[in-house]
């Protein structure tokens, strides 16, 4: 088992910036992708970005790309989220997961371990 400790939200107005990160622990070697997802209020958990934890190569949501990057620092087993250019729309809790699976996803489902996730608000 995997286990992910988010980290970085908070308040912002539009246009701002915030860095979330994702601590992971555990069985960390057996991790193929780590993920971002969000859940806004009365919506489904969607896909925000990916990563190969082998080879790094990333992956978007169109609703997201050229403002969020993701990237992994392995020496401290931590995945981040850099969000610029945010919108009113991005606020959601925020969670990292990991797959194990090979093969990149911005599905929820294809992940199976989850962080307890990060609230992200961003007033207009």
């Amino acid at each position: 088992q995997v286990q992910l400790a988010e980290s970085g939200g908070g308040s912002v107005q539009a246009g701002g910036s915030l860095r979330l990160s994702c601590a992971a622990s555990g069985y960390i070697d057996s991790v193929e992708f780590m993920g971002w997802f969000r859940q806004a209020p009365g919506k489904e958990r969607e896909g925000v970005a990916a990563i190969s934890t082998r080879v790094h190569s990333t992956y978007y949501a169109d609703s997201v790309k050229g403002r969020f990057t993701i990237s992994q620092d392995n020496a401290k087993n931590t995945v981040y989220l850099q969000m610029n250019s945010l919108k009113p729309e991005d606020t959601a809790m925020y969670y990292c997961a990991a797959r194990r699976a090979i093969g990149s996803s911005l599905i929820p489902g294809a992940y199976k371990d989850w962080g307890q996730g990060t609230q992200v608000t961003v007033s207009s």
